[in-house]
């Protein structure tokens, strides 16, 4: 069984940017978005996968992921995606021996940098960049298949 174990963080600052060794165009939606498991679509600038994730317990959780033709990711986001799209761009940033992933959200969460860092056991220990800001692992507000409904103005970021 496959298990993912990440941190995420919202980005304090656009650091990151010239940091960053490569860009990629996101457009990813969901199937199924339910309290066990979700079902993901993504497009990755010309490649498609399809993803199934299981519940998540602290930063870990099970995930499947499978390659799968373009077209069928572009019709699976337009006829099956029961919530809106999310687009973004993925910054890729090497630090202190890991890679960060850097989300920069456009659309109705424009504004919205969030980082993640997959990680190999959940002690494992790493070094923050000068862009992280707050640790939003554990707040459901933050997981992907709840933004693909959100707005800027939902997440109340200041809380």
């Amino acid at each position: 069984m496959a298990k993912e174990i990440e941190h995420k963080f919202i980005v304090a600052d656009d650091s990151f940017k010239a940091m960053a060794t490569a860009a990629h165009s996101i457009k990813q939606g969901y199937i199924s978005h339910e309290i066990n498991g979700t079902v993901r679509v993504r497009i990755i600038d010309n490649e498609a996968r399809l993803t199934v994730k299981g519940r998540t317990s602290g930063c870990m959780r099970s995930e499947f992921e499978y390659p799968i033709p373009i077209a069928d990711a572009e019709e699976m986001l337009s006829s099956l995606c029961k919530l809106p799209a999310i687009d973004k761009t993925r910054y890729i940033v090497p630090f202190e021996g890991n890679i960060w992933e850097v989300d920069e959200f456009h659309g109705q969460l424009q504004g919205l940098i969030l980082a993640e860092i997959e990680i190999p056991a959940p002690d494992y220990s790493y070094k923050i960049p000068q862009f992280i800001g707050q640790n939003v692992t554990d707040d459901a507000r933050f997981y992907n298949s709840n933004l693909a409904s959100a707005t800027l103005a939902d997440l109340n970021l200041n809380s």
